[in-house]
């Protein structure tokens, strides 16, 4: 305990100044960013703006002068929080506001300044305004809309309910059964605008749903309906006005659903449209390292679950690796849009000229009624031989496997997006912060490391084996990595590779053990040896049962000394 209060009366002044360098290096990375609610609007409706701020000193809001040139400005709001997240704090200020435009068109909202920060400007569109409509005498009605009044079996419709008020809401529910024959299901959070309807001035709540029709025919979606109270005091309710309970209900829709075309491609896909393309391709190839191609696919009238796999084909000559998929799920015009984005490393294991075949998928154009097939160019490489790496000193040259060639990689990488957010301060903070919690360790420790010390030294405790992943190392581990799993999986540990390898039951798993070795240090090819190292150890390393002694049945020769565990 002294130990520990001296170690800590000694770094106070390190503590405080690592505390004052994470202040600033927080203003220094703090970020702001814009988006709106809604990036198609039409005349006489608003759109939320939101701006969030992680500037944690300073107190300045967003200078809304540049909106004025385009939109009417209402509806100031702003938020503060402040979180604690694995030992790190974050402060958080997040400003909305109203915009209303004053002209149709593709309107673009400035950037504004929040502080000694800027946000990006976004695009709206603004469709002209529609024909004056009626004027309504309901304090609160509903409209429902599909984004296709014919669709076909298992399309992905949009379904749209909005919910009006001449004043706004303070509580309420609004409920869309489902109908018979298909799936209901709601995306997304509520958008909330205004919109000025036959002179009349309305609050809108606009909910989105996706309908997917399960069979042709014709298909009834029940009403909408909601009950709630709109903002209104006592003598509002006495006297008539606008205030109170409030109920509405729309109208029962009728969709015709069209049967899947005889000559469709299969699986079945219908959609408004689809695009390909890559996002990344490499300039070269080389043997035994990873090169990246990343494929995009943006599908308008699909969720991510509807899709096809994105896959590559085969190459001769060449391992394919594929990420998983990263999907972006979208509401646009009134229906579901998705953009599916998978990366796969190339690894070739041999020299010579490897084309790629352009992938290419078929669906369904419900917009025209005809079948399309979408595809993408090939790609063609002459790969080169594989990168010297200059042996460490006293040690055989390892052979270059895909996952070292990317582990290599990540370090610049990392460094790079670093680069771009002040890294001196960033940098000066972590640094200070690892050398105050090194002394703080070294010194809460010292007394512990006396005393053992002074008792003896003890039989080092074999390695804990069981946070290592086999699998992860043999896919993207260095094949000396692999070796050294293998020792440390053995109970014992075994010595060295030659050892486990003798102390393992199954042939198959011997022989890539062989094929480990020679890859190694007598020119093997690596991506063969980690192919067989994939097969032959799906199921674990399986061991030779090791003979436990009997236990004696003597008294022990000299008794335990007093003391000692």
């Amino acid at each position: 305990m002294n130990i520990a209060n001296h170690a800590m009366r000694r770094f106070l002044p390190s503590a405080a100044l690592l505390m004052l360098l994470a202040l600033v290096s927080l203003d220094a990375a703090a970020q702001v960013r814009a988006w709106v609610d809604r990036d198609r609007i039409a005349m006489g409706e608003t759109v939320t703006l939101n701006i969030e701020s992680s500037a944690a000193t300073t107190s300045a809001e967003p200078d809304y002068a540049p909106l004025l040139t385009d939109f009417f400005v209402s509806g100031r709001t702003s938020r503060r929080e402040f979180a604690m997240s694995n030992g790190r704090s974050t402060i958080r200020t997040l400003y909305a506001v109203a915009l209303r435009p004053r002209r149709d068109g593709i309107v673009m909202i400035p950037a504004l300044n929040v502080g000694s920060l800027r946000t990006q400007p976004i695009p709206v569109t603004v469709a002209p305004a529609a024909a004056p409509s009626p004027t309504r005498d309901e304090e609160a009605f509903i409209e429902s809309e599909a984004d296709d009044s014919d669709p076909y079996v298992q399309q992905s419709v949009g379904w749209v309910v909005r919910l009006y008020s001449a004043t706004p809401l303070i509580s309420g529910q609004l409920d869309q059964d489902p109908p018979e024959g298909a799936s209901l299901q709601r995306v997304g959070d509520d958008a909330q605008y205004q919109r000025d309807i036959g002179g009349r001035r309305y609050h809108v709540v606009e909910r989105r749903f996706l309908l997917v029709p399960e069979r042709s025919g014709l298909l009834t979606i029940p009403p909408a309906r909601f009950e709630g109270r709109g903002a209104g005091g006592f003598f509002d309710d006495l006297l008539g006005g606008r205030g109170g309970a409030l109920q509405a209900q729309g109208a029962p829709r009728k969709l015709d659903v069209q049967p899947v075309p005889a000559n469709a491609p299969q699986p079945w896909l219908p959609l408004q449209n689809l695009t390909l393309r890559y996002q990344s391709n490499p300039q070269e190839l080389r043997v035994g390292s990873a090169a990246t191609v990343t494929i995009e696919a943006l599908a308008d009238g699909a969720t991510a679950a509807q899709m096809p796999e994105l896959q590559l084909p085969p190459i001769d000559g060449v391992q394919v690796f594929a990420e998983p998929v990263q999907a972006d799920e979208r509401f646009v015009d009134g229906r579901p849009r998705v953009k599916l984005t998978r990366r796969f490393s190339l690894v070739p294991g041999r020299e010579g000229d490897v084309q790629l075949g352009g992938m290419q998928m078929r669906w369904w154009n419900v917009r025209d009624g005809t079948a399309q097939t979408t595809r993408l160019p090939p790609l063609s490489w002459s790969v080169q031989p594989g990168s010297p790496v200059a042996p460490a000193m006293g040690t055989a040259p390892a052979s270059i496997s895909p996952a070292t060639d990317i582990a290599a990689r990540a370090p610049a990488a990392s460094f790079a997006d670093l680069a771009g957010a002040n890294k001196a301060w960033v940098l000066a903070a972590l640094a200070f912060a690892a050398l105050w919690l090194f002394t703080l360790v070294w010194g809460l420790h010292r007394g512990d490391t006396k005393v053992a010390a002074a008792s003896g030294g003890d039989e080092p405790t074999p390695p804990d084996s069981s946070h290592i992943d086999l699998k992860r190392l043999i896919e993207r581990g260095d094949l000396g990595d692999v070796g050294d799993a293998l020792c440390a999986l053995a109970r014992p540990p075994a010595r060295d590779l030659d050892e486990a390898r003798a102390r393992l039951a199954d042939p198959q798993q011997r022989e890539a053990v062989d094929e480990l070795l020679r890859a190694r240090w007598g020119g093997g090819s690596a991506v063969t040896a980690r192919e067989q190292l994939r097969r032959a150890f799906a199921g674990g390393p399986k061991w030779h049962a090791q003979a436990v002694p009997a236990p004696s049945q003597l008294p022990p020769l000299y008794p335990p000394e007093r003391g000692r565990t």
